[in-house]
């Protein structure tokens, strides 16, 4: 909990204490579990902050966090049982790029820290590459592949949503 008070007080301070013009950004998103992540879970959910300043005509640069979680599944094992596997919770902090490819079309990622919020739950290296479609000038439609790299493997995620800017 240390942790995830520590990093949230940098980011707020680092947002609040930035002059450049920029844009906020909030987004929610659903998605499914894959690899290791889809053994233990069958779906998740996601909702982003961030804040982007507009390096140039076509680079965006800047801070994001948010809250992931990962409902967790009852596994069978057949004639030995069954046994539930409790949610997985991250909180990713991490910092931002987005390039406008073409007009309505951007490529970006996501790299930094995710805290992992349930037991038992280190977190890890946090790296989320992502495609965006304007539909509008404030509404984007958002894929991302999401992945935490954790002790003995990784937790990753496919999702697809929508992120609005916020002025």
């Amino acid at each position: 909990m240390k942790k995830l008070l520590f990093f949230a007080a940098l980011f707020v301070m680092g947002v609040t204490s930035m002059n450049a013009q920029g844009q906020f950004r909030a987004g929610v998103s659903g998605g499914l579990p894959i690899g290791n992540a889809g053994d233990f879970s069958t779906f998740a959910i996601a909702i982003d902050l961030g804040y982007l300043f507009e390096i140039s005509d076509k680079f965006d640069a800047g801070v994001t966090t948010g809250y992931s979680h990962s409902f967790g599944e009852n596994v069978d094992l057949g004639p030995l049982g069954s046994f539930s596997v409790d949610d997985v919770q991250f909180i990713p902090i991490a910092g931002s790029a987005r390039f406008e490819v073409a007009p309505s079309f951007i490529l970006g990622a996501d790299l930094g820290y995710a805290v992992g919020i349930n037991d038992g739950n280190d977190g890890g290296f946090y790296y989320s590459p992502r495609a965006q479609y304007g539909i509008s000038e404030a509404i984007d439609i958002v894929v991302a592949f999401r992945g935490v790299s954790i002790e003995g493997g990784s937790w990753d995620i496919i999702t697809a949503g929508v992120e609005f800017g916020i002025d």
